[in-house]
């Protein structure tokens, strides 16, 4: 269970009460496909951010929203703050609990998470990656090879020297594959 699963909980009881604004939840690039998907059935709207509390919160406070976190469990409950806060998280979770009398295991059953692989590969510069043709190409390769049924994330961490390549898709050795053969070329360019 991760910050998708509790976000997931927590996004329903907020719907159900008619307490989500807009029926939309404010997530990441890198939020899980399962949440998306699951959300929908309830109806309710996943929109993604880049990875960051800071463009979930200018998007939240741009068009309205009110709900929103990363897969890390960093939530944003902006009826009560504009940052995230783990102790007002807590108290959402907690209530959440109480008033259904479900265990979080349970309650994180709401959503079911597609299989997804996370490499970080080590950098030594950061250049714009549709500069580099390779790493271009591998990348439309690599979802050609989802055959729609996936999602490929490149992006830098904003902190480390890394490039992280999130592959989510239905089969893990399918994802897997996919992820280390990118990787490879990622090393080969500018590992």
């Amino acid at each position: 269970m991760d910050g998708d699963h509790v976000m997931a909980a927590l996004g329903l009881d907020l719907h159900q009460n008619g307490l989500l604004a807009k029926q939309t939840l404010v997530g990441t690039v890198m939020s899980n496909f399962g949440l998306e998907l699951s959300m929908a059935k309830a109806g309710i709207k996943l929109v993604r951010t880049p990875v960051g509390d800071r463009y979930l919160l200018e998007r939240m406070l741009a068009e309205g929203y009110n709900f929103g976190g990363e897969q890390s469990g960093h939530f944003i409950f902006l009826d009560h703050n504009t940052t995230g806060d783990g102790l007002i998280s807590a108290l959402q979770i907690l209530s959440l609990i109480k008033r259904t009398n479900k265990p979080l295991s349970e309650l994180a059953k709401t959503m079911s998470a597609v299989p997804q692989v996370l490499l970080n590969v080590k950098v030594k510069q950061k250049p714009v990656l549709e500069t580099i043709p390779e790493i271009e190409r591998a990348i439309r390769e690599s979802e050609r090879r989802l055959n729609c049924s996936g999602r490929v994330v490149v992006r830098y961490s904003g902190t480390e020297p890394l490039l992280r390549i999130m592959v989510e898709g239905e089969k893990d050795t399918v994802i897997n594959e996919v992820a280390e053969d990118l990787a490879r070329v990622v090393r080969a360019h500018i590992g």
